[in-house]
């Protein structure tokens, strides 16, 4: 009986090894199927053996999958969320270009000003035929006899001016002491007379406008010294008293 012993523990081993090998392949076939689940289900799966603790494997491998299906899920999130410029949004390059921009607008150049026209004063219809000069002797008798008209003084050469438009009718000596002498008819029934010039500078038959160089003052004929005997006539001849004549039409000559 004891010689029989060793013989028979011989035999048992196998014996207890194979249980053992089965219980071992039986778990690694139950943990394949339970990853192929939870890979092709997305679910959680849980397999377990004769053993009493879940597999570590599947749990793992569940995790795994969960992380990257999550990490999809914020990736795509991501990726729609960031706006995509479409290109029918883009401005043209003509509707930029037809707004008007601040910078051009502030870069413009200012237009100048256009200058004022100089403008010049009508001539009045009556002017003073020497402006400025002296008067030495107003219209009236005078040493017995009557001065017909009013002289004005200034020195020698001094322009002498038409009083009014007209037409010269005489040009010349006039003798009786008036020395060179210019007539003027002024189409109303007056004339104006200019006596004891130095030098006549217009001619008989000349149109003249108010204000026009019509000689130089001078002391030719019966004159004490430079000046201008300036006389009105109504009708030739008849000389009438200038300086009322004259203030009527805004001329003051100063009698």
């Amino acid at each position: 009986m004891q010689e029989d012993s060793p013989v028979q523990n011989k035999t048992d081993a196998p014996h207890t090894g194979q249980p053992q090998r089965a219980g071992r392949r039986n778990r690694l076939i139950v943990l394949s199927a339970a990853a192929l689940v939870a890979l092709g289900l997305g679910g959680v799966a849980v397999a377990t053996t004769g053993g009493d603790h879940p597999a570590p494997a599947a749990v793992s491998l569940d995790a795994q999958s969960r992380a990257e299906a999550a990490s999809r899920a914020d990736r795509s999130a991501r990726e729609s969320s960031t706006p995509v410029a479409s290109p029918s949004q883009t401005p043209s390059p003509s509707a930029a270009s037809a707004s008007p921009t601040p910078a051009k607008t502030a870069t413009a150049k200012a237009k100048p000003k256009p200058k004022p026209k100089k403008t010049t004063k009508p001539t009045p219809a009556w002017v003073n035929p020497m402006p400025g000069a002296a008067v030495t002797s107003c219209y009236g008798q005078r040493w017995g006899t009557l001065h017909a008209g009013i002289d004005l003084a200034l020195p020698s050469g001094t322009p002498l001016r038409a009083a009014a438009a007209g037409t010269v009718t005489q040009a010349g000596d006039a003798s009786d002491g008036y020395g060179n002498s210019v007539f003027i008819d002024h189409g109303n029934g007056y004339l104006t007379h200019y006596a004891h010039q130095s030098r006549i500078a217009v001619t008989v038959g000349q149109k003249v406008k108010a204000g026009q160089v019509i000689g130089y003052e001078g002391a030719t004929g019966d004159a004490t010294g430079p000046h201008l005997h300036f006389e009105v006539h109504q009708g030739m001849w008849n000389q009438i008293d200038p300086a009322p004549f004259m203030r009527t039409r805004g001329v003051d000559l100063g009698c």
